[in-house]
């Protein structure tokens, strides 16, 4: 696993917590399950949405830039859809037979005498699917994801209220994020989405590592105070 080293400098007298991101940083880039997962995002997109083919890819590109995923973008630019038909539809189809068993992974975060807990916009059906693939189901006290911070509501189903492909990109070409449309989606890189983590998880993020693939999930987490490990 090629990411072992970065988790070996773990100082364990100075944590309590390890909090970890899962997807591309659990498992590797090479495995094709992001390729894969963009590829789903977009033909939802076409498909469930009605947005034109040939401006999909450049929509979920400013969608994943300003609001971190795609699904958080698509909400607050006005689409209405279901969330569990959009996580099946998304990661139900991914290729998780490209995930094996990581042992020498299991064996380090079992060695390591502290809490460890999941931190993922995963849907929890994929995240559970996930590190069971990679043989780290047992190795997590707890795991914070995509339905822990955005419990089910009666009102998140579809409706008829959907913008075009060109207001999509107007409504998210702002000079700041300040500007950017709100989005009713909880989720990583927004402070609101950590803050809550820390509560559900009781976790104190002046004595927490964190790791994540993502830039800005990692910015943030300086921001609300986590000692932070970019995994690349």
């Amino acid at each position: 696993m090629e990411y072992e080293n970065q988790y070996q400098h773990v100082p364990a007298p100075k944590y309590e917590c390890l909090l970890f991101d899962v997807d591309d940083t659990l498992y590797s880039l090479s495995s094709g399950l992001s390729k894969a997962c963009t590829k789903n995002i977009e033909e939802f997109m076409v498909q469930k949405l009605g947005i034109e083919e040939n401006k999909v890819s450049e929509i979920n590109r400013v969608l994943y830039k300003n609001y971190g995923t795609s699904m958080a973008g698509l909400r607050a630019v006005g689409y209405n859809f279901d969330y569990d038909d959009y996580h099946s539809f998304v990661h139900g189809r991914l290729p998780y037979e490209n995930l094996k068993p990581d042992p020498v992974l299991r064996s380090l975060l079992l060695s390591l005498p502290i809490r460890k807990v999941v931190f993922s916009n995963g849907d929890e059906v994929h995240v559970a699917k996930v590190l069971r693939k990679l043989g780290l189901e047992d190795c997590f006290e707890g795991v914070i994801s995509f339905e822990t911070l955005n419990p089910p509501t009666n009102g998140r189903n579809n409706s008829d209220n959907r913008g075009s492909s060109t207001e999509i990109l107007d409504a998210t070409n702002y000079a700041s994020q300040s500007a950017l449309p709100q989005t009713p989606v909880t989720c990583k890189p927004f402070e609101n989405a950590f803050e809550q983590a820390f509560k559900i998880a009781k976790i104190n993020p002046q004595k927490t590592l964190f790791f994540d693939d993502s830039i800005r999930n990692i910015q943030t987490g300086k921001q609300v105070g986590l000692h932070t490990v970019l995994v690349s």
